[in-house]
């Protein structure tokens, strides 16, 4: 019997749709949609979503919403991240979206969330009998989550998303050395969890979920003329290759990023705190190779929905 699923990730800087068809447990993909929304700009460290961020969600939810009338979409699972669960007027904007759209938005926690970025990284790509470390930058928060192809053995999620660390750090484009500095320290404070977890189960592969990692993986197809196919579960990049590319977006400022072949504009830029972070892991941990899911939270979400249905 064939059925149709979409799936909304609210993210706090990109906005997300994915419809599939299943039938008889097999997925087909048939519309995939982002928009870069930024509910979070200006008022994720305040804890609040300013009026024209719900503004530009209303407008971008009413769309998805056309999309899904259109392609007869019966089940929709529309999922809040981080913007949304530490804002003071989450609630009122969750009410809104409900009022303006139709759509029904379900708050998920940090580690709800980690829980599907494993499910889309492992419908992605075969993570093997070793731990990975799988690393989900967002805009609000990121996901860490240290697993196996059979399972999680450990995760968390930490407000240290581009968006935030972008308004707290990044206050001079080029980034200042000092500036860097202060973001690592901010790190140190905060990933005491993740250094324990990384001594006890020492994953020696760095998964990058999506997002920044996606485009990484474009810039570096795109000097190497490797072919880039954003539709393909699992995309190409190098140890090496990440840290020429960094060292050239924190050297570059805004307009010179966008000349990058392979930059888009809406992670121009956030890029750079999310490049430090990543930067800071390599740094800390030794890892031995770097891969690139094109699959996270949305994938995720649809694979728990085949598994698990009345989740």
């Amino acid at each position: 019997m064939k059925e149709r699923i979409g799936v909304i990730d609210l993210g706090t800087n990109t906005f997300h749709l994915l419809i599939a068809e299943v039938n008889d447990g097999r997925i087909s993909v048939i519309h995939r949609e982002r928009q870069a929304v930024k509910i979070g700009m200006g008022g994720i460290n305040q804890g609040v979503i300013k009026e024209d961020a719900i503004g530009r969600a209303i407008q971008c939810l009413q769309g998805f919403k056309a999309t899904l009338d259109l392609e007869q979409v019966v089940k929709v699972q529309a999922l809040g991240t981080s913007a949304l669960r530490s804002a003071t007027n989450g609630s009122i904007v969750i009410h809104t979206i409900k009022e303006k759209t139709g759509i029904e938005v379900k708050l998920i926690s940090g580690e709800q969330e980690a829980e599907y970025i494993y499910y889309g990284v492992r419908a992605a790509m075969d993570l093997g009998k070793m731990p990975s470390l799988i690393v989900d930058i967002g805009g609000g928060s990121v996901e860490f989550i240290i697993a196996d192809h059979a399972r999680i053995f450990w995760k968390a999620s930490f407000d240290i998303g581009a968006q935030r660390m972008l308004e707290s750090y990044h206050r001079h484009d080029p980034i200042l050395s000092a500036e860097r500095d202060a973001l690592h320290a901010h790190y140190d404070d905060v990933l005491g969890t993740l250094q324990q977890a990384m001594l006890d189960f020492r994953p020696r592969v760095l998964v990058g979920s999506s997002g920044t990692f996606d485009t990484l993986s474009e810039i570096y197809c795109q000097r190497n003329q490797l072919p880039f196919r954003s539709d393909q579960p699992e995309t190409p990049l190098t140890h090496e290759a990440f840290q020429e590319i960094h060292a050239e977006l924190i050297s570059k400022n805004r307009s010179d990023r966008m000349q990058i072949p392979g930059m888009i504009e809406m992670r121009v830029d956030m890029i750079v705190v999310a490049s430090c972070l990543i930067q800071y892991l390599v740094d800390h941990y030794d890892f031995q190779k770097i891969r690139v899911s094109s699959f996270a939270l949305k994938e995720g979400v649809l694979a728990k929905m085949i598994i698990a249905p009345s989740e």
